[in-house]
Order: C-alpha cells, then structure tokens, then sequence
C-alpha cells in the first residue's frame, strides 16, 4: 500500500469558522476524514498533519522522504512566502501536489505567487474539500505514471 501525507498549514485548524465566506463550512476534520477515505479508495494509507509553523512543516516534509510516496499540500499563506518550504519540497524529491480551498488566482494580487509551485507536480486551487480528492487523484496517477508528467 502506497502512502500519502496531507500536510496543512497556518490557519487551516480554524476550517468550518474561519471565513466561511471563502473557505466553507468544512472543518479540517472532515477535510482529513476525506482523504482518508478517498485515499483507500486508491490504495493509500494516508497520515493528516497541521501546523500553524513553517518549521514544524519543514520537518513533516524531510521526516516524509523514504516513508511516504507523495504529499499533498496545503500551504496556506506560507505558499506566498516560504522559500524554505519551497527548497524542503525539492530536497526530498517526493511528488508534491499543492492544494487550495478557494481559487488564489482570483484573490489579492499578492496570493497569485506560489513558491510550492515551482516545485510541486501540480496545484489545484478553487474546488473546496474536493480540491484534495483531486489532489489525491492526482497524486495516484502521476505515481502509476512512474512519476512522469
């Protein structure tokens, strides 16, 4: 069985009160009772974390490499900012999917930048809850593919 790490960041603990308007009524709970789901639908054994700091995440993403097969992530507002997250993702050289609950190219200009981009498979943004059952589709095909496109 394959393994899949969701990794989310600042501010994603607060889901289902944080901005409904923006992000919905789906708590980070149900976010991970989602992936876990789904993803053993695919064949995955998927762990969740969240944190709110940059370092913590740092270390989620090295402690990955040679334990699981490919993250998916959600930076949150560190995907603007963290060259660091961006220079762990590509030290590890695990598949990385960045995920958004709203679509960030049609927010404030500052969030159309993304550092995770750079080193990420792919990004899917805009689709709420279900941007990680994409996100874990994905993933799942780009590992079938032998990591190739």
């Amino acid at each position: 069985m394959q393994k899949a790490l969701i990794l989310n960041g600042p501010n994603l603990n607060l889901l289902g009160t944080r901005q409904p308007e923006v992000y919905g009524s789906t708590t980070l709970k149900m976010v991970e009772d989602l992936c876990q789901s789904h993803g053993a639908s695919l064949g995955f054994d998927v762990s969740c974390l969240q944190s709110n700091h940059e370092g913590a995440l740092i270390d989620a993403i090295h402690a990955a490499k040679g334990v699981h097969d490919g993250i998916v992530l959600n930076a949150g507002a560190y995907t603007h900012t963290s060259i660091a997250l961006m220079d762990a993702i590509a030290s590890v050289e695990l598949p990385v999917i960045e995920v958004h609950l709203s679509n960030i190219h049609a927010r404030e200009a500052f969030r159309h930048k993304s550092y995770i981009s750079k080193v990420a498979v792919g990004q899917i943004s805009g689709f709420g809850a279900q941007s990680y059952v994409l996100a874990l589709d994905a993933l799942s095909a780009h590992l079938k593919r032998g990591g190739v496109g």
